[in-house]
Parts: structure tokens; sequence; C-alpha cells
């Protein structure tokens, strides 16, 4: 007999016993609920066996990892399915991800939307068949040998990537068989809904030189009314889409001619403006001193920062003078520079440097999205220099600071601990001390946050804000990054309270993360109805006919001397159409001009929220837009 703690409750099991054994002895009726096990940092197979394991959890549905386990089960019946319907077709990867699951396959025939009923149609049949699905190890040979007898050139590819030694999983269902690390569900039967998506493509392994490849989408759910909230959810996304929001109230465009490079339209450039403005309020207001550094610096500095061996895949160079110079992926380098143009004392520490910087990443043109994945953008950064006995005090500073810009726009978040890459620089000692003092502050402030294991960055771990939505997506926006590297490899020093010189450590910081994308998450956020304070047309004066016209240029231009954005129309048109015009392009605020407003020299004034709000002043009316705008409150 062996004991595990299982959920807290010491539990006795046979040795050699799955999970999944163990759980039937503790609840038969729940166990086939479960979708998989949480042990340390693993997610296990139900079909595995504890092997020493002190602690573990069980995963359903609702968490995150008995979520993956579910979606990954679904990958492989929707491959299965495709086999049938085309036997020549050649498997490439389908893992779970975030928002379901994909599968990529090699395909002759283009598949389309009616292609996807009939995968649909076959994935319900092999559900009703209910093949068992079983776990099996090869050695890497046996590996090799199977999946080129299943003529899977891809597979082969992936088996001929991993050592020599290690076991290699496969999981079988009826005629179909996979290679896959798992973890998988017991049957199909758990797999009540299902919808695949949409086919896109993808190149194999990412890579542009690559064959491309046809990549189905696909979600899952254990019942049917999760699956329809879901597809609700979806439509409302397409609904909010920032690209089609940003054509329709003319915000943005991105053009052939320079893919990934996006163009701000007046209105789209208003809300960047409010944005950029709001910022450096804050920005000034805790300290910050703002900086800007140049786009194009000497490739030799990228050598020296670490970016070179790390990053230089996603860089852009160039030749000036015969020498090579790289445009910067990132705003650190600059200010290392900055900081050494002079001597520094403790006394001038904490030095807060905020920028908001251009910088350019190629991305691949498959993955450029809208404003969410663009090849120049702008972040908005900081580099705060403090001693070693600073980090706790600005580090919890810090996350105060992201909480109230993360509070106005009316998102809640949650935090991760990103602590060490594979590739990465520094002592286990450095690393170790950062991760620590990351680790201190969020217990300081009382933020809950879980550990998201290697992600962290190349020269040091990182805090991550994940932003919730209006639709409960997240979006990973803010970034805390505790740097003792960069210090060093410029030999940035600052002379300490003994007179000798002592070493800084950096915080990198972003809030927005980058202004382009945090814009689309707004758009969508807000599905183009922007508080006042960002709205880029804030009012619109509307006449009854053309006669008002006069009165209505004088009427706005006392919104206009308070810094209201405003729009005069004076078409010829019913008062009814232009109110629904108004509305259609997200104005807050419609002002009607006619008779009785010229006579009574006032304004009616309708706000799209909260109706019709009667006759005032146009200097009333000018006040009260002008204090919500001051206040940047969110309408309810």
């Amino acid at each position: 007999m062996a004991i595990i703690d299982i959920s807290g409750q010491e539990v006795e099991y046979e040795e050699g016993s799955s999970y999944f054994d163990i759980a039937l002895g503790l609840d038969a009726s729940q166990a086939r609920s479960f979708a998989s096990v949480e042990s340390g940092s693993e997610i296990l197979d139900l079909r595995d066996a504890p092997n020493n394991a002190s602690q573990a959890r069980f995963l359903s549905f609702g968490d995150e990892g008995g979520a993956m386990a579910f979606w990954h089960t679904t990958s492989h019946l929707m491959a299965q399915a495709v086999k049938r319907l085309y036997p020549d077709a050649k498997l490439a990867i389908g893992p779970a991800i975030a928002s379901g699951f994909y599968y990529d396959f090699d395909i002759s025939e283009q598949l389309t939307p009616e292609s996807l009923d009939e995968i649909e149609a076959e994935m319900k049949k092999i559900i009703r068949e209910n093949p068992r699905i079983e776990r099996f190890f090869l050695s890497r040979d046996e590996a090799l040998k199977k999946m080129q007898e299943l003529g899977e050139p891809y597979k082969v590819e992936l088996i001929s990537d991993i050592a020599h030694d290690e076991a290699i999983s496969f999981y079988s269902q009826g005629e179909f068989t996979d290679l896959c690390a798992g973890p998988h569900l017991l049957s199909f039967s758990a797999i009540k809904a299902f919808k695949l998506t949409s086919i896109a493509g993808a190149y194999w392994r990412g890579d542009e030189s690559n064959k491309m490849l046809q990549r189905i989408y696909g979600i899952s759910f254990p019942t049917k009314e999760a699956l329809a909230e879901h597809l609700g959810q979806l439509e409302e996304a397409r609904k909010r889409d920032h690209r089609k929001l940003g054509r329709e109230m003319d915000l943005f465009s991105l053009h052939d001619e320079a893919p990934g490079f996006p163009f701000f339209h007046p209105k789209g450039l208003a809300i960047r403006n409010e944005l950029e403005a709001y910022w450096r309020e804050e920005h000034k207001k805790r300290g910050y001193e703002e900086v800007r550094t140049p786009i194009i610096l000497d490739a030799d500095l990228w050598r020296r920062s670490g970016h070179w061996d790390h990053y230089k895949d996603n860089m852009y160079f160039t030749e000036i003078d015969e020498k090579e110079f790289a445009i910067k992926p990132m705003n650190c380098p600059g200010s290392m520079l900055l900081f050494k143009r002079k001597l520094h004392s403790y006394r001038d520490l904490p030095l807060r440097y905020a920028e908001m910087g251009l910088v350019h990443r190629h991305e691949k043109s498959g993955a450029l999205h809208g404003l969410m994945r663009v090849r120049c953008f702008t972040q908005d950064d900081a580099h705060i220099f403090i001693s070693h006995s600073q980090i706790l005090e600005e580090v919890s500073s810090i996350i105060g600071f992201i909480d109230d810009v993360y509070s106005l726009f009316g998102f809640s978040y949650h935090v991760e601990l990103s602590t060490r890459p594979e590739s990465s620089m520094g002592s286990d000692e450095q690393w170790e001390e950062a991760t620590e003092s990351l680790r201190q502050a969020l217990d300081h402030v009382g933020l809950d946050y879980k550990i998201n294991e290697g992600d962290g960055a190349f020269y040091g771990p990182k805090i991550d804000f994940h932003l919730r939505d209006s639709l409960g997506r997240t979006w990973q926006c803010g970034t805390v990054q505790l740097d003792f590297q960069m210090p060093e490899l410029f030999d940035c020093t600052y002379i300490g309270p003994d007179g000798e010189k002592a070493r800084p450590c950096v915080v990198h910081r972003v809030l927005y993360g980058s202004i382009e994308r945090f814009i689309a998450i707004l758009i969508e956020h807000y599905a183009g109805e922007f508080p006042l304070w960002l709205a880029p047309v804030q009012a619109v004066f509307m006449t009854v006919s053309e006669e008002y016209a006069e009165y209505a240029r004088k009427a706005m231009a006392e919104f206009e001397s308070l810094g209201i954005r405003c729009e005069l129309d004076t078409r010829n048109e019913k008062l009814g159409y232009k109110i629904r015009e108004a509305e259609l392009s997200k104005a807050p605020y419609m002002i009607v001009i006619g008779s009785k407003e010229m006579e009574s020299e006032a304004v009616s004034i309708r706000s799209k929220k909260r109706g019709d709000l009667g006759q005032h002043s146009p200097q009333e009316a000018a006040q009260m837009l002008s204090e919500e705008i001051k206040s940047k409150s969110i309408p309810e």
C-alpha cells in the first residue's frame, strides 16, 4: 500500500494503481468526470501511476489542465474523422490551445466550410462507435518504423528529433493511431458537443520555406449549452473585431504596400493621443522622466546586450557607411547608454526613464493580425535603475501603478510569475535572487499569482498581467521584468553610500504593452463605444434643416473651446436618419438643433447610453461634457 495526498486528503492505494483507479476508489460516480491530473507542475494522464508523487489534484473540464486534455482528445477525434474521409491525408500536429484545438493536415484537396460539416458528421459517428482510447509506448526505432509503415512523413520527422533513449507514447482509437504525449480522456463519451470553427493555412513548423498545410480549428464542451454559449460569444467577438470596427469608424488601415505597418487615421490618432497624454500625466505624477532613444543603433550594441544571440531572427538590419546597424526591436540598450552618460550617486536612485519607443520586429506574414500583431509598434516602456535594497518597494509601487491604469479602463486581470527560460543569461544565483524578489513583491501587495515556468525574458524573470475583457477573453499586456544582466553587460554603476562603485539592477516595465495592440483590445472591449474621454468624435451636432447651420456652428464653438471633439451634420436629411448614423458611428453624444433650440438659445442633448437629456444652454452642455471627459468615467 502507498499513500498520496489528493487535494488535501490522504488516500491509500495499491502499488501500481493508476490515478483513475485511485479516483474510482474515492468516488466512482465522479471519477468519470475527471480529465487529467495535476501533480506538481505537471499535467498527467489518468492512466499514469503516481510514481513517488506525494500530492495530486484531479482536474475536470472547468480546470485549465482538464480542458486541455479534453480539447487534445477532440483534436485526435477530428484527425481520425479526417483520415476516414481523406485516406491520403498526412498528419502533422494537433495540439490543444487556449481557445480549443487545431490539427494541421497535408491534404491535396482544398477544404471548404462544407468539408467541415462532413468531418463533424464523421466525428459524431466515431463517438457513437465509442472506440477504446489506449496508450502505448515504443522505442524510438520502433516508433519510426510504425510511422513509416503508416505513411506519416511529418510524424517521422518529429520522432527523428527525439532522443534515442526516450520512450515515445502513442494513442490509438479503433483503426487510428497517433504519436502523442497526451494527456487524453479515457473515452469519447464525455465529448457531448463540438464545433469545427475555421480553416487556415499554416506552414509546417511555422517555417515559410516549408510546405503550406491546412489547419482546422475547433472547440468542444461537455454540454450542448456550453457550446451554444461559446458560439454566441464568438459571434459577438466577430461583431467587435477591431479590424471591422476600425474600417467602419475610420480609425486605421493596413496596406499591401506596407504589410504589418499600420496607418493611423485622424480619428484613430485622437484615441492614441489621449492614451499617450494620460500615460504622460500619470508618469509625471510618479517621478518618471520621459526620454527618447534612436530607432537605429549600431549592431554591436545588440551583440553586447544579448539580443543578438536571443533575438536576431526577429530583427531588421541596415548598413550605414559600410557598417551594420539594427532597427531596434526593444528600447532597453538605449536606456543603458543614457544611464551611462554621466556619473550617478545612490541619491539619484530610483532613476525612472519612461519612453514611448517605436520598435520593429519581424513577424511572419501569416502571423500578422490587424493591430494585434504588427511589425512596428510603440512600447510604453520604462527602465528603472535601482539598488538591490529598493527592489521590494519599487516593484510593489509599479504593481499599484499598473492596477490603477487597468482599473480606469474597467479591466480585471490575473497575474503570472514567469521564471527562467532555457535560453537565458546569468548565473543560477542571480536568477534565484531576482525570481525570489518578484515573488516577495507579489506577496507584499497581496496579489494572487501562478507560476509560468520557463517563460521569463532571457535576461530575467517577470510578472505578466493578463487582462480580462468584456467577453471574458484574456490578453497579456503589462509586464514587470527584473534584470541583473544588462547593468553588467553595459558596466552600469553608481556611487554607493560608502563612496564605492555599486551595480544597479534594472526593472523593465510596460503598462499598455504596445499602443497599437492596446487600442485593438479597447476597440473590442468597448465594441467601439469608447468612454467619452477616448471617443474619437465626442459630440455630433445635427440640424433639423440647413437654416439652423449658422447657430449650430456658434453653439459648437462653445464645445470646441473646451477641447471637445465635434462634428457638424447640416445635410438635408431627416433627423431620425442623422441620429441613426451618429449612433452607428459610436458617437457618445448627439446635439440636436432646430427652431425651438435656436429661439431659446439652447441645444438638445441626446446620450447614446442614457437617451434624451433635455435642453441646456450651449455653455452648460459643453461644461457637462467637459466634466465627464475630465473624470474619465465609464458610463454604465
